[in-house]
């Protein structure tokens, strides 16, 4: 057994049944052995052992009343992972499936995807098993702020900064800042995401959508090719979709098809992205609804079905493992050009591997959807300023760290033996900026 089967063998031991975590160590690992063969003092100091194992990790209960007077107890969880190159920085998810395994995955992820961004900020996941769909106002109220009393004692502008994800909007940020400041007395960037009254960024409601496209635009310039003209199917509706496909249409490509949890739309005049918005953002209907107003559209019920959809762009934006190795060799068949992950490890890693075989520009979720947290790393700095910038100057800023993002996975991939495989590009660059500040800092 070598030194990184060990080392995988030893994190499964102390960490049974958390598959999800288990995943995302495996995924990032296995690309590492390269680097560990060019850099033998990181063996030496177990920096894998060490950036495998949360600084911390923090369970703590959640007793919230709804209108009715009703007591419910929830879960609430903060992994500070690794703090090597800043603060903790990651979002907090609110959905019914959220457990530690998913918290760890995402914190892991987090590390990594941060590191990419150049910024200085380290990485950490948060979250709760509260479902805030069907709940008013004034229970996710309640909810955020009996979750903020616990974490507000572990967070801080210096320490961590927690953001929004799944089920946790600007309404749940809001709340959980107003409770953060009634119990500390300190108006400070703790959150990121916040409304623009009161510190939020421009361009965050757009940034990971916008980060998505831009990368792939700079895979597609160093292929020698142009997104303009091109086809370009969208899983999802949320977030990140909507403005993913808002750039692509912008820089020329045609989006057709999108879809929720339901089922799919597939529109071969092009998404009319209006429409998605009117639907999901104002009035949250289902995406099924869009044919009643485009009848030339159909609607498709299931997800998986979206991927049989002739594309060269495809960009999973919905959940985990959405995308298998039979939708990805149907894209391959198809003609697909380049994937990229708007959503977390949309891809199974069977099906990541077709496309890496097939030559596929393949954009995985730490480097393709980073522009989230860069663009509350953004925030982060303004907050410290007291000042806010333009959109015009966020955008830019954005778009350059997402160009610098692809030139340092590309260069890192080239450099140990994995051209193209943006995947391992993405581990090893991520890793040797944390691991190189873990070996400065000698053991922590």
């Amino acid at each position: 057994m070598d030194y990184i089967d060990s080392v995988l063998k030893g994190v499964e031991e102390r960490n049974p049944g958390q598959p999800e975590f288990m995943q995302a160590v495996t995924e990032v690992l296995e690309t590492l052995r390269p680097v560990l063969v060019k850099h033998s003092e990181f063996k030496h100091a177990k920096i894998l052992e060490r950036i495998t194992e949360p600084e911390r990790q923090i369970m703590f209960r959640v007793a919230w009343q709804d209108d009715s007077g009703e007591v419910h107890v929830n879960r609430g969880y903060r992994v500070e992972f690794n703090s090597a190159i800043g603060p903790y920085k990651g979002g907090l998810r609110f959905h019914p499936s959220v457990n530690l395994s998913i918290i760890k995955f995402l914190g892991f992820e987090q590390i990594f995807k941060n590191s990419l961004t150049t910024l200085p900020i380290g990485g950490g996941k948060g979250g709760s098993d509260f479902d805030p769909k069907g709940k008013s106002n004034n229970e996710v109220m309640r909810f955020c702020q009996s979750f903020m009393t616990e974490l507000y004692r572990h967070i801080g502008d210096d320490t961590d900064v927690p953001a929004g994800d799944i089920g946790v909007g600007g309404r749940e940020v809001g709340y959980l800042f107003g409770q953060y400041k009634r119990i500390t007395n300190r108006f400070e960037g703790v959150l990121t995401g916040k409304s623009i009254n009161w510190g939020g960024s421009l361009v965050r409601t757009e940034a990971t959508g916008y980060g998505l496209v831009y990368l792939v635009n700079e895979m597609l310039k160093g292929a020698k090719k142009n997104i303009d003209g091109m086809t370009c199917v969208v899983s999802g509706s949320g977030n990140v979709a909507i403005y993913a496909v808002e750039k692509a249409t912008q820089l020329g490509a045609k989006c057709v098809a999108m879809s929720d949890s339901s089922g799919y739309i597939y529109d071969p005049d092009g998404i009319k992205l209006d429409t998605v918005k009117q639907l999901k953002e104002v009035e949250r209907k289902r995406i099924k609804e869009y044919v009643a107003v485009h009848p030339s559209a159909k609607y498709v019920e299931g997800c998986s079905g979206i991927w049989t959809i002739p594309c060269q762009i495809a960009l999973p934006c919905a959940t985990q493992n959405e995308l298998n190795a039979e939708s990805a060799a149907t894209l391959i068949k198809n003609g697909v050009v380049a994937v990229a992950e708007g959503a977390n490890m949309p891809t199974t890693p069977d099906g990541a591997d077709l496309f890496v075989k097939a030559g596929v520009l393949f954009g995985p979720g730490k480097a393709a959807n980073a522009g989230g947290v860069a663009t509350s790393g953004l925030e982060m700095q303004q907050n410290d300023m007291r000042m806010q910038w333009s959109f015009d100057e966020v955008d830019h800023r954005l778009k350059n760290i997402m160009k610098g993002i692809y030139t340092n996975i590309s260069e890192s991939a080239k450099e140990f033996g994995f051209e193209n495989n943006f995947i391992a590009g993405a581990n090893i660059a991520g890793f040797l900026k944390v691991a190189n500040s873990m070996m400065d800092q000698g053991l922590f």
